[in-house]
Parts: C-alpha cells; structure tokens; sequence
C-alpha cells in the first residue's frame, strides 16, 4: 500500500510533495528524457574524446617502485592501454597529512579487474620520494601498483590530482587524455551516488529546495575525527583512516610537519 498525501512527512517544511505512485511515476519519466539527453550527449563526448590528437613520448623514462627503477612502459603490464591516477604528495607529512581528495579518489577502485579484462592498466603516480609512498601505500593498504614520478616531466609526471589516460603501440608511448578539475570525479563512484539521494552531497553549492538541510563546504566529508565527524582538524584524518592499524586521533594534522 502506497501512503500519499496523508502522510506526516508532507507537513515536514522543505520536503517534495508526496504523491501517489502514479503521478511519481509521471515526473519520473519527465525527468527521464533529460536524463536520457545527458547519457547521449556524455556519448557524444566520449566519442569526440577518441578523437583528440596524441602526444608522443619515451615510455623508457624511469619511475620508481617496488622493484626500483622501472620504464614508464612496465606500467601498461603489457597491455595497449592504460590509465594512471595522479596522486598529490606532501613531503615529510604523516599519514594523515596526505591528500584528502587523492585519499578520496584512491580508496575507489582498489582493483582493477574489470579494467583488465578490457585490455586496460591502471596504475597511481605521485611525485613523492619512494620510501615515503611506500610507508604510505603500506599503511592504506592499497593494492594497486603505485610509482613515484619525482622529477620526472610530463606527461608522466607533472601536474597531480588529475586522471591520464595513455596508449602503447609496441615501444612507442602517447598520451591520449588528461582531466581537469572535476573530471576526476568518474573515479569516484560515490559522488555519483550521492547525487542520486534526496539530500545530494549536502554541500553548500548544491540547488535545493527551499527548506533543505543546509549544505556544508565542498568536500567536507572527506576527513573525519575517530567518532566519524566531519571536518577538518588536528583530530581529523582522510575518512578511509580509520580502519587502517594505528589510526588515532592524537597526531596532528602534520601537512608540512612530522608526527607530535
């Protein structure tokens, strides 16, 4: 039995009107034909974006991982195709002084499986000094293949925080697509999530009906203290955190710092 109008919710200030499942349904469909007009244009736009000039590059410039020095080329695992996650890096920073929204990004896709069976690597750079990533990748838990960039020009290394997106015909190398701003959010399934519940990401930026709970800052959920508040402080820390050995509140947020 589907409650309608009678329900107490109606009378809750800020809420949509609720309806019977009918006329639900009828506004569901209206907003289907512009969702459908988006997936088709998000199409076209990938289409376009196998269109876009490549730019050619030595695959054999060195980065560095688990196995020391290796040619970016190692990174493709043998594969014609491959994307790499740009992660920032603060030097000398504890653990939980490292980037939030890289956190965010990283902890997404944690294994690349489908990836794979596409014909498509995946791998995360940063510009950090090995031991450091290292220590890092180790404490997250992470299992995909990570390598530090330092020093290295781009296209492979370069600016961080963006997504990139490379092509291998035999030992010659392109770069084929780079984010920027948001477009890294195709990383980061849970934003498309949130933007399908009533209250969206609950960020101040958001349209919202009148009388929705009022948004916070960008991002806000990115770091939380031990009881799973949010916000940013010297008791916060990147949300995955938590779960990882070790994790307490009482080391500072330690950004250019070390651990107190």
């Amino acid at each position: 039995m589907t409650i309608t109008q009678n329900d107490s919710t109606a009378a809750l200030p800020g809420r949509p009107p609720v309806v019977d499942l009918a006329t639900w349904q009828a506004a569901r469909d209206e907003l289907l034909v512009r969702e459908k007009a988006h997936t088709r244009e998000g199409d076209a736009i990938a289409a376009a974006r196998r269109r876009l000039p490549m730019v050619e590059f030595d695959g054999t410039v060195e980065v560095v991982g688990p196995d020391g020095p290796v040619p970016f080329l190692d990174l493709f695992q043998g594969r014609d195709e491959l994307v790499v996650y740009k992660h920032m890096w603060h030097d000398g920073a504890p653990h939980q002084g490292q980037c939030e929204g890289c956190t965010y990004s990283a902890w997404h896709l944690r294994d690349a499986v489908y990836l794979n069976a596409r014909g498509v690597s995946f791998a995360i750079v940063t510009t950090g000094r090995w031991d450091e990533v290292a220590a890092f990748v180790e404490f997250m838990g992470y299992t995909q293949p990570w390598y530090s960039v330092r020093d290295v020009e781009e296209p492979v290394g370069g600016e961080m925080g963006v997504l990139a997106c490379f092509l291998r015909d035999g030992d010659r190398t392109f770069l084929t697509y780079s984010t920027t701003g948001r477009g890294t959010e195709a990383y980061s399934g849970s934003f498309a999530l949130l933007d399908m519940t009533p209250y969206g990401r609950r960020e101040a930026w958001q349209e919202n009906p009148e009388g929705w709970p009022e948004g916070h800052h960008a991002c806000w959920h990115w770091r939380s203290d031990a009881e799973g508040n949010a916000g940013w402080s010297e008791s916060t820390r990147p949300v995955p955190q938590w779960t990882r050995p070790g994790a307490t509140p009482v080391e500072t947020l330690g950004r250019h710092g070390t651990h107190h």
